[in-house]
């Protein structure tokens, strides 16, 4: 009776440390809350809608999986309608919950900047992994919180000058939205010339959340150029586009990489949008090459059966990649500050053939650029 005693007390004092010993671990989310703000009513949301895909269909394929570390990932996205007070206003309310362990694919170089002039981010300690934007200040001067999958615009400008000069094209006018997004596109392209000791014929601006191109297209018509730089969104870039052309507009059009082809030939019209040059800054995403397309193509088949394949959902695809193995390195229990540490560490990291990297000190993760073109049927060529 007293061994058994003894044996029994044995017992309770081992459960009871080991009870506590359960008690010190993290204790594993049942549920990851991802939150995404995104554009998907005004000018830019069929973007917006692209943008939300591409992330879901890969979070919905971990959650099949078993999820991160026995975590279902919740993807919760709201409607800031690209209006920055609203983009400020909706990741405050996020960043006050503290089970959103992390921000995903915002789009809107105003917007974000917003953010960090407000000190939300920093505030909220979380990272933004994926932000649909290239302005260059979000890169510089160097702020911890947001990690950019993306190259820059001033890195697409330096693509689209030299790809222009090279064809002997001297004479460069811009077309650009009159906010923070379009005056970076600005100042990428006035570098890149200036590089060249070329300098801008004109530049003509048109005001943010309208498609009210007018004035651009008459200031750029009567400047004789050989080739037009556009730094827009759907909508008005594709009002240029038609206007341009219409009124016997011959020059080189180019846009920036937010631009969504299929839009733009919808609301220009095939015959005044063919030959339109578009910087990309993931790779070409029609064509099952490389590992992560033919991933994104499954999935995108399996998830979202009948969606088209896009670069804009193709891109934060990659950006959903590269959130969901911080989340993995992070551990069962991912504070803030565990994601953007393991962000930290992915370090020449292969996405499927994409290769991408940060750092304590780099938070830049591609400067991959290249241009396509809306061919005869449509269709994006390389």
């Amino acid at each position: 009776m007293d061994n058994f005693k003894a044996w029994s007390r044995h017992m309770a004092t081992a459960m009871v440390l080991a009870w506590g010993a359960a008690l010190a671990l993290p204790l594993a989310a049942a549920e990851i809350v991802v939150g995404q703000v995104a554009p998907l009513s005004g000018v830019l949301a069929s973007t917006g809608a692209q943008m939300v895909l591409g992330g879901k269909i890969y979070f919905d394929w971990v959650n099949a999986q078993g999820g991160i570390h026995g975590a279902t990932v919740r993807q919760e996205v709201l409607d800031d309608a690209y209006q920055v007070a609203d983009t400020v206003k909706l990741t405050r309310a996020l960043l006050a919950r503290p089970e959103v362990v992390a921000l995903y694919g915002f789009a809107g170089t105003a917007n974000i900047t917003q953010l960090l002039a407000d000190g939300v981010l920093e505030q909220g300690g979380a990272a933004l992994v994926a932000p649909y934007t290239g302005g260059e200040s979000l890169r510089s001067p160097f702020n911890p919180w947001i990690f950019h999958v993306r190259a820059g615009y001033a890195d697409e400008a330096e693509h689209m000058v030299q790809q222009l000069t090279t064809l002997g094209m001297a004479r460069v006018a811009v077309m650009y939205q009159d906010d923070g997004f379009g005056k970076a596109g600005l100042a990428g392209v006035q570098a890149a010339l200036a590089k060249r000791n070329l300098s801008l014929v004109v530049a003509a601006g048109y005001e943010r959340n309208t498609d009210q191109v007018d004035e651009a297209v008459k200031a750029i018509q009567g400047a004789d150029v050989q080739a037009v730089i556009m730094i827009a969104v759907n909508k008005p870039a594709a009002a240029f586009i038609r206007r341009y052309r219409e009124w016997g507009g011959g020059a080189q059009l180019y846009n920036i990489s937010v631009a969504d082809p299929a839009e733009i030939v919808k609301i220009a019209g095939l015959k005044n949008a063919h030959g339109l040059g578009i910087s990309q800054v993931v790779p070409y995403p029609y064509r099952p090459q490389l590992p992560a397309v033919r991933e994104y193509h499954a999935l995108l088949k399996q998830y979202a059966p009948g969606a088209e394949v896009s670069y804009t959902s193709f891109e934060q695809f990659l950006g959903a990649k590269v959130l969901v193995e911080a989340l993995r390195r992070a551990g069962p229990a991912p504070s803030r500050a565990k994601v953007v540490k393991a962000l930290e560490s992915l370090q020449n990291y292969d996405l499927g053939g994409i290769a991408l990297g940060y750092s304590p000190t780099n938070r830049v993760g591609s400067r991959f650029v290249e241009v396509t073109v809306i061919g005869s049927n449509g269709r994006l060529m390389k």
